[in-house]
């Protein structure tokens, strides 16, 4: 790198490879990973004394070498820079997601391969650092791979209408409520999470599981609002939400559905409103992984770990 290099730009370098060495850390070490943590090893400071370190070598040259009015050192042309950077890293992760799908035979609806399954699981913890799996805690769908259908808007409490929702109006409200009633009781308790909830929500066909007559009221609580995230393999997108809904019925050809906001998350909002997708649990007990597009949730892909 040349001494003239705007100290920003060694910044920006820096903390891409600091995420990723703190995170192949993780999870290569775990058990030395958790230890340190609980031990008050402040990771972020390797970061920072580094950064001073190389800031403060480059900042004579900096000042002395560039012009006044510099365009490269404005805050308004570091904003552009940051914000180009987090892109590049999103649609590369999202070309890195798509291509490794594509390199597994897609079934017709169904299922992965047990070890193919292991493999994408591998993939998302990867690039996104979420845990998710075809199966949990011995439950599975009938189809973890499938096509997906655009839902309308649920019914959040009683007296929801439409112009309360904000986006994608033009879905409509559907007619019943969704597969576990109201999110709410009412509209004063209705909580920031029964919004989300809302707004990005699976139906997936409970209904059909072969155990479903027999163990409907365990299985109903457990896949109330089950954390769960989709990716559109056609091109890396991916959306966290939850379940909320039942359905679509076997005779729509359609495997799973998404709320109108989830389906413009994967580009799906469009044209026929159908798509393939995957589906997998998203095992998070904290609840650390926020809904919505999961490139909210976004570090820097540890690619070569997979």
């Amino acid at each position: 790198m040349p001494p003239t290099a705007p100290a920003e730009l060694l910044r920006a370098k820096l903390k891409l490879k600091q995420l990723e060495a703190r995170k192949k850390f993780a999870f290569l070490r775990p058990k030395a990973y958790k230890l340190l943590t609980q031990k008050g090893f402040d990771f972020k400071r390797l970061k920072e004394n580094s950064v001073k370190l190389i800031a403060g070598t480059t900042l004579t040259g900096t000042l002395l070498l560039s012009p006044p009015g510099d365009a490269r050192t404005t805050p308004r042309n570091k904003s552009i820079n940051s914000e180009s950077a987090a892109f590049s890293t999103i649609n590369k992760t999202r070309a890195w997601i798509s291509s490794r799908l594509a390199s597994l035979p897609l079934p017709s609806p169904g299922h992965f391969s047990r070890d193919n399954e292991q493999r994408v699981s591998l993939y998302l913890r990867s690039a996104y650092g979420i845990n998710a799996t075809a199966e949990m805690e011995g439950n599975r769908l009938n189809h973890s791979f499938g096509y997906v259908g655009y839902e309308q808007h649920l019914k959040r409490y009683p007296g929801d209408s439409l112009h309360f929702h904000s986006g994608e109006l033009q879905a409509g409200m559907a007619p019943g409520l969704g597969g576990w009633g109201y999110f709410a009781k009412s509209e004063g308790e209705m909580t920031e999470i029964d919004t989300e909830r809302e707004k990005y929500y699976f139906a997936v066909q409970t209904l059909y599981l072969d155990n479903w007559d027999r163990d409907w009221r365990d299985l109903g609580s457990w896949y109330k609002y089950r954390k769960m995230v989709m990716i559109n393999p056609e091109n890396g997108k991916a959306v966290v939400g939850v379940v909320a809904d039942a359905g679509p019925a076997w005779y729509t050809g359609k495997q799973f559905g998404a709320s109108p906001e989830a389906m413009r998350a994967l580009d799906l909002s469009e044209g026929k409103r159908k798509g393939k997708v995957v589906l997998f649990f998203v095992d998070d007990p904290e609840n650390k992984v926020p809904l919505g597009p999961l490139e909210q949730n976004l570090s820097y892909p540890n690619i070569e770990l997979a």
